[in-house]
């Protein structure tokens, strides 16, 4: 497949090249720093401000799979404000582009954790990311009123960290997964395995999964 990587340079983005890589698909990887990705015969750089509908609208025309893993900064004072305009900004160019399947990696703080109750809205969840995973919980939101579009919400375990591509974990809906009485884990590279599934398997159309061994 052709597919498109939104942040391909962060943390999510880059395991995520290496994952749809090894794959064998086309991947054009979007990013403001390209030159930090290797060189690769399937992989084409596009360095460029995402909040450029009109730019990034160009870069997506084509694909079959738009995945995002746009990230606002979690050192930006200006978290909440960048996130929602980064993210609006890659949902018009996803609809300009007329792309139908769109794969969103959010965060576990939209996951509930009781009936009606997120991981972002319990007591210790860390102040300094509050904003961003907001702002990325109401994308989820808007999504869930779209059907012209196959998009699907990720949301990785509590705790994402780097490691070892073991193709082993679990899946789950919009529940938080735990490991008895602590949050449960997955590597950054095996969270790539289950995004690149999705992408290939189309198993969560207009719906939010998550990973986690």
């Amino acid at each position: 497949m052709k597919i498109s990587i939104i942040g391909a340079t962060g943390f999510v983005g880059k395991a995520l090249v290496n994952e749809a890589l090894l794959r064998h698909h086309q991947v054009t990887a979007i990013s403001r720093h390209s030159n930090q990705l290797p060189q690769h015969a399937r992989l084409i750089t596009a360095t460029g401000d995402i909040t450029d509908v009109s730019w990034l609208t160009a870069r997506l025309k084509g694909q079959d799979v738009v995945i995002s893993a746009f990230n606002g900064g979690w050192q930006n004072p200006n978290l909440y404000q960048d996130t929602v305009a980064g993210n609006q900004a890659i949902l018009q160019a996803v609809k300009n582009s007329l792309v139908k399947r769109f794969i969103v990696v959010g965060g576990a703080g939209s996951l509930e954790i009781a009936p009606g109750v997120d991981l972002i809205d319990s007591p210790n969840f860390p102040a300094e990311i509050k904003p961003g995973a907001e702002a990325v919980r109401e994308l989820k939101k808007q999504l869930q009123t779209i059907d012209d579009i196959d998009w699907t919400f990720v949301s990785p375990a509590a705790v994402l960290e780097p490691g070892e591509r073991t193709e082993t974990f679990r899946l789950g809906g919009n529940q938080l997964l735990m490991n008895g009485n602590v949050p449960a884990k997955i590597s950054v590279e095996d969270l790539a395995v289950a995004i690149l599934d999705e992408a290939e398997n189309a198993q969560f159309i207009r719906q939010q999964f998550t990973a986690a061994y």
